[in-house]
């Protein structure tokens, strides 16, 4: 397996480590069960340092596309997610789904989310959710684009969900609406604001263990992108 990975020359060393590897599960090389190579021989192989290995079997993990084991070391599942996530990569691809579609798609997705994850967050969710928060606050104060923060967010969330197709729903329909609309309209001074009272909300009923009011909140705040994506 290792004779198949390249050298990273490039930056975004993560997403380049996550590339690979998808590509391997899709091929069929990695197979659901086959254990990947360890930290010390991905490093070397792929030229980055171990953190940067690790980073990206993070989120593979939180794609729900690798499972990581304590004495077992890291594991390939979802096969079935692979499939689902490589059909709707190439409706997306080659029916030109236009912009307002996907959002709606996304917004349906997070309000469902946020009602789970008020139903089944845990004592450490709710660290990980403000922490998420948080960091993204503390990017706007610094007045610089917070759209990678604003996406940890909302990931975190719905990671809480436990429901491992929505999340990977979530990861491919979500980044470019994201950078697009945080480019474009969240950075606007007047708007920040109302964002960041709107992100805190949702926490507060996620923490409440309030789904309906979760859903609630969550949809009052997508209201602005979906203005956005008609616009």
């Amino acid at each position: 397996m290792l004779d198949k990975l390249s050298k990273i020359t490039e930056d975004n060393g993560v997403d380049n480590v996550i590339s690979q590897i998808r590509s391997l599960i899709t091929s069929g090389e990695l197979k659901p069960g086959d254990t990947l190579p360890s930290e010390r021989k991905l490093s070397e192989k792929l030229g980055v340092g171990r953190i940067i290995i690790r980073d990206a079997i993070k989120k593979l993990e939180f794609y729900g596309l690798v499972k990581t084991y304590p004495q077992s070391g890291t594991k390939i599942k979802g096969k079935g997610l692979m499939a689902l996530e490589g059909l709707i990569l190439d409706l997306l691809d080659f029916e030109e789904a236009d912009f307002v579609s996907i959002v709606e798609i996304r917004n349906l997705l997070e309000i469902k989310s946020a009602g789970l994850a008020a139903s089944k967050r845990t004592g450490k969710d709710i660290i990980n959710i403000q922490k998420a928060l948080l960091a993204y606050e503390d990017k706007v104060k610094e007045g610089v684009t917070a759209e990678k923060e604003d996406f940890n967010l909302h990931l975190q969330i719905a990671k809480v969900s436990d429901n491992s197709v929505l999340n990977l729903l979530m990861n491919i329909v979500t980044p470019d609406i994201l950078n697009s609309f945080t480019t474009s309209y969240v950075n606007k001074a007047e708007r920040t604001q109302d964002i960041i009272k709107e992100h805190r909300e949702i926490v507060e009923q996620i923490i409440a263990q309030d789904p309906k009011e979760a859903k609630n909140a969550m949809r009052k705040h997508l209201r602005g992108v979906k203005r956005f994506s008609k616009e």
